[in-house]
């Protein structure tokens, strides 16, 4: 086992891309269940292929940008094996010049969630770990999951959670019995304010919850927000002004991908009003601070 240790010269990228999907683990396992996968797909309007780990680190390298790559652990809310986060890190240590990793755990798992972040952290060295409330099914301002927020805030990694609606499982009866609302940001309002050590993204525009999204992070300054999963030239208008002003220091550069690839975001960002003296901090020096990479952002 290679413990990751990053390796990424930051001077010479041109932006971190802070959310990045595995989809495809060893054998060609796959991150979700097949009706899951394909609705998203059709939603987001692409059939575009699903590479593996070595694959995605060779389109950031071409494209001289780093890549925080995960899946999701819906063990218990989907009864679907996840892709290993151990192999993620693995993988991610043999791309350690433009991949870091973060890692996933089941929330539903209790204590063993715990111990099993833990060794993530300590033996494999993850940088994070993804929540996505609506598929993982649980609230996440539920105390009985302070715990492994502790144990992160402790150990100084990230937490990342999926906010606003999901394509996965859009179209299909009852949404597949998902449930949007566990992604309203405000429920990170409460981690925030009981773990103010613990770097909390909100990944995505918060769609309907766009404004609640944005006060959680104007009040409390250990939130940021991830632009992922959303072409710039359909952003709310009230994100973009937030982004140009108050929050220009939190916000983050994420696509998606393989959903929404990094070449479209950059594309269609040309669309969208951001100010060009804020478009460094988001595309890349944000994200320096964040993750601790140093050089010179």
């Amino acid at each position: 086992m290679t413990r990751y240790e990053p390796a990424i010269d930051v001077d010479a990228i041109t932006a971190i891309d802070m959310h990045v999907h595995i989809e495809v683990g060893a054998h060609g396992h796959p991150s979700l269940p097949a009706d899951l996968s394909e609705a998203a797909s059709k939603y987001f309007a692409t059939d575009g292929p699903r590479p593996d780990l070595d694959s995605v680190a060779d389109y950031y390298r071409e494209r001289r940008m780093a890549a925080v790559v995960f899946t999701v652990d819906v063990t218990t809310s989907l009864g679907h094996q996840p892709i290993r986060s151990e192999d993620i890190a693995e993988g991610a240590a043999r791309n350690n010049d433009v991949l870091i990793p973060f890692g996933s755990v089941d929330p539903l798992r209790g204590a063993a969630a715990v111990e099993h972040a833990r060794r993530l952290i300590e033996d494999q060295g993850v940088r994070g770990f993804k929540f996505h409330p609506t598929l993982q099914n649980f609230d996440p301002s539920d105390t009985a999951y302070f715990p492994l927020y502790e144990m992160l805030q402790e150990a100084g990694v990230i937490a990342l959670f999926h906010t606003g609606q999901t394509g996965i499982g859009a179209g299909l009866p009852g949404g597949r019995g998902l449930r949007l609302g566990l992604s309203n940001p405000m429920l990170l309002d409460v981690v925030a304010a009981e773990h103010p050590e613990l770097q909390i993204i909100m990944a995505h525009p918060s769609v309907p919850w766009q404004d609640e999204a944005i006060s959680v992070a104007t009040h409390k300054h250990n939130t940021w927000i991830d632009l992922s999963g959303w072409s710039p030239k359909y952003f709310p208008p009230e994100l973009v002004r937030a982004a140009n002003s108050t929050l220009k220091r939190r916000v983050l550069f994420g696509s998606d991908f393989p959903m929404i690839t990094p070449d479209r975001w950059l594309r269609d960002v040309e669309q969208a009003p951001f100010k060009p003296e804020v478009l460094p901090g988001i595309m890349k020096d944000n994200a320096v601070r964040l993750l601790g990479l140093g050089g010179t952002a």
